[in-house]
């Protein structure tokens, strides 16, 4: 896009900037960058398209993450129905195990994270994560402060059984 259209239009501007996040976000949805990519790209398409039903005034961090959340839900369940292989099995290849410990610590923990509930890591990946505050979360997860605040403790507890950590 040239940057006298983005010029033109400070929200096609922010929402540009928002790339990173939003490529952040996706990973937590999608353990395949390219999946997590095509996510990504969805949600920018939908916000683009529906950029005149935005309410100035509100997060545009939060609106576009929110349309990606439903994006991947909705996705989600019309894959649920088709049941594709497992990507492991198609391509043949068999993963090297890491020899460097930080690297073998941060797999177990991506393991730990991928076996979290979808709102569990949701809440923990845009908070603890991200960044985002407690109120921001619960506007994109639709629900409610306190929700969010016991669904990132509980994640965080059950991050740390996972990985066999003394949880207190």
């Amino acid at each position: 896009m040239p940057d006298s259209q983005l010029n033109r239009d400070p929200a096609r501007a922010d929402i540009v900037r928002l790339i990173p996040a939003l490529r952040a976000f996706a990973r937590t949805f999608c353990r395949n960058p390219t999946d997590a990519d095509d996510l990504v790209q969805e949600t920018l398409m939908k916000g683009l398209a529906n950029l005149d039903k935005f309410e100035p005034g509100t997060k545009l961090k939060s609106w576009l993450f929110t349309i990606m959340r439903n994006t991947f839900y909705t996705r989600s369940k019309v894959l649920g129905r088709e049941a594709p292989g497992s990507e492991e099995a198609v391509s043949g290849d068999t993963p090297m195990p890491a020899t460097q410990e930080m690297s073998v610590r941060a797999q177990e923990v991506a393991r730990a994270l991928q076996k979290l509930p979808p709102h569990y890591r949701e809440v923990l990946t845009l908070v603890a994560i991200l960044g985002e505050s407690y109120e921001a979360a619960a506007e994109i997860c639709d629900c409610a402060v306190g929700t969010i605040k016991s669904r990132l403790n509980r994640a965080r507890h059950q991050i740390l059984q996972e990985l066999g950590e003394d949880v207190a």
